[in-house]
């Protein structure tokens, strides 16, 4: 995969900032489907968490045509300004994750490789919260959601677990955009049950998703995307989504 990492401008709170992006693109000049792919958060300081790159999720996508676009977040690794730490009040979080989401598609979508009527929005952890939230807004092009055990593990004493569950519901309310979720049985942040009161809240308030509760995977499922052997879990499920909303599944260029 050809690796490409740019700068892209953002006014975000009124501070013009960079966010650092990562970009692959399969050969040609496109225009591509695109996957806009969401990071985590390390414990610790945002900025010194490495530059995300994803590179099981981007080689599956990228051999099947796809453009993976990474943005770092506000506040992550080389991207300028402050992480927002408010994760009592996840649904306010997920939408300024999301913001910063935005700069980076707006920036895309004007580039001449960019198919701007075949969009996939995904992400794991905090990114996966990310993307749920971008996915409450009506974004021309963008025809499916994946959400990777998303959801933000706060460390302060307050009903982080409740706060995710109504951001969830919330968002649902919202959002009109088909979404595939995947939450592993021996995930040490999001749990089963909490996973489960997140799919119903959401569910419930109208949001469109299909729950892959795919029970435990190694130490930890909240690390299943990044792993290899994880693809035999996510991608079989993917595909069926992907072809559900119209988007490319065959692969055009072989390892």
């Amino acid at each position: 995969m050809v690796e490409q990492v740019v700068d892209v401008p953002a006014n975000i709170g009124g501070a013009q900032i960079t966010l650092q992006t990562t970009i692959y693109k399969p050969p040609g000049a496109g225009p591509f489907p695109v996957l806009f792919m969401n990071h985590g958060k390390d414990g610790g300081d945002a900025h010194q968490q490495p530059r995300a790159t994803f590179p099981v999720v981007s080689k599956e996508f990228v051999k099947r045509g796809y453009v993976v676009v990474i943005p770092m977040r506000m506040g992550f690794a080389g991207s300028g300004g402050t992480y927002v730490n408010s994760h009592c009040d996840a649904r306010n979080n997920g939408e300024q994750q999301a913001n910063s989401l935005f700069f980076a598609m707006d920036y895309v979508m004007k580039q001449p490789w960019a198919d701007q009527d075949h969009v996939i929005i995904a992400g794991q952890s905090h990114g996966g919260l990310t993307a749920i939230a971008a996915g409450s807004h009506k974004i021309a092009g963008v025809r499916g959601i994946i959400n990777f055990a998303g959801g933000v593990n706060s460390r302060s004493h307050c009903d982080w677990q409740g706060a995710l569950v109504d951001a969830f519901k919330a968002y649902g309310g919202s959002s009109t955009i088909p979404s595939l979720w995947f939450y592993g049985a021996n995930d040490t942040h999001f749990g089963p049950t909490l996973a489960a009161d997140m799919y119903k809240a959401y569910t419930s308030a109208g949001g469109k998703a299909q729950l892959v509760a795919y029970g435990p995977f190694k130490k930890d499922a909240h690390g299943m995307v990044s792993s290899p052997a994880g693809v035999a879990i996510w991608w079989p499920e993917t595909e069926r989504f992907l072809k559900s909303v119209g988007m490319p599944t065959e692969i055009k260029y072989k390892d």
